[in-house]
């Protein structure tokens, strides 16, 4: 049978943001692949020199449009590291209940994701549903469903609205009630198991050599390995909970474990909620925020992403702007090497399925 082109996105409902892949096919097998980017998100690192530290708080989040606050952590973390700004207690705690949220939230986007795929899509309505439900904390919280530029430098923009904590418990109590639940729809269904259980293979040699983290190093070597554990940042190191891992990194493993680590994050949030102290959410800082200038240096911070480590390199030159970023997308390994290397050879229906995954942010690899 002759090779054709077939085009995955950015228009198909399994491909995750503006990216395309292109695939030569012979029959349903892909023979070759290469990844088409740069559709919307592109080019962050060069226009944050153009900007001022604090303008770009409104730019970073794009990075990654479904988990926005991780770029706002690290970026924030950079700074405080450079200017030597000390965050007040209660702002950690708050942080970390917004980094566990954005958490919660990409994980069912992803379990929903593989709905489409898999034609189940009362799977992708309900995780959407509850998926919803966090955008609508969001909002209330910092006054936007996506892009919340509340994570700032020196702490976090504002305090948390009144009663919030008890709608937080609420709606994590009531995800809870429903895990099971929510797994017979999914990763329990029959169908959905053919199309997961050995299929889509990470193994370990290929996880050390592309340099995959998160969940797809974790499901592959059986190894813990998560900067919430080995590079505590917040409070993170004040906090009780568990990394699962295992140690054969199919589709269906790697679904399992961002299942369990809803689970863990719901504990996080629950612990910090009745930890956070009361005081100040931001550290003072005087002057025009404009004008407010990073002592020289160079810094890099990272983060545990839904996806793995997630870092910014930053550079300062003593002025009112950057003077370099370099971004370390976590799903540039598997997003852009993996793709070209490894999704030639698997068949044409899983190609999606690929994606959902995998974990795959397309603007970290074109940002």
């Amino acid at each position: 049978m002759r090779e054709i082109k077939l085009f995955l996105g950015p228009q198909h409902p399994g491909m995750h943001g503006n990216t395309s892949v292109h695939m030569y096919v012979e029959g349903d097998i892909i023979k070759k692949s290469y990844l088409l980017p740069g559709m919307l998100h592109r080019g962050f690192e060069k226009g944050m020199e153009q900007r001022t530290w604090i303008n770009n708080i409104a730019l970073i989040p794009r990075i990654c449009v479904v988990e926005p606050d991780i770029n706002e952590m690290v970026f924030a973390m950079g700074v405080e590291t450079l200017a030597g700004i000390e965050v007040p207690e209660r702002a950690h705690y708050i942080r970390m209940i917004i980094l566990e949220l954005a958490r919660i939230s990409i994980h069912l986007m992803a379990y929903g994701g593989i709905g489409g795929p898999t034609g189940h899509y009362t799977l992708m309505y309900h995780a959407q549903a509850d998926r919803n439900r966090i955008l609508e904390i969001f909002e209330k919280i910092t006054g936007h469903r996506i892009y919340h530029q509340y994570i700032v430098p020196g702490g976090v923009r504002k305090d948390l609205p009144v009663g919030i904590e008890d709608e937080i418990n609420e709606f994590l109590d009531d995800l809870a009630s429903r895990y099971l639940e929510i797994r017979d729809l999914g990763i329990e269904n029959p169908t959905i198991r053919k199309r997961l259980v050995d299929h889509i293979l990470l193994p370990s040699e290929v996880v050390w050599e592309l340099g995959v983290t998160g969940v797809g190093m974790r499901s592959a070597t059986n190894k813990p390995y998560d900067l919430r554990k080995v590079l505590p940042y917040a409070r993170y190191d004040q906090i009780d909970f568990e990394v699962p891992m295992a140690d054969y990194s199919d589709a269906e493993c790697r679904v399992d474990l961002k299942l369990q680590e809803v689970v863990q994050c719901i504990g996080i949030i629950k612990q910090c909620l009745a930890k956070m102290p009361e005081g100040p959410v931001r550290a003072k800082m005087d002057g025009n925020a404009l004008k407010f200038r990073v002592p020289k240096g160079q810094v890099y911070a990272a983060v545990e992403s839904s996806r793995g480590e997630f870092g910014y390199y930053i550079v300062s030159d003593g002025g009112t702007k950057p003077y370099r970023v370099a971004v370390r997308g976590a799903s540039f390994p598997q997003g852009l090497l993996g793709v070209e290397k490894y999704l030639p050879g698997t068949r044409l229906d899983d190609a999606a399925l690929w994606f959902d995954t995998m974990g795959v942010c397309s603007p970290e690899i074109d940002r």
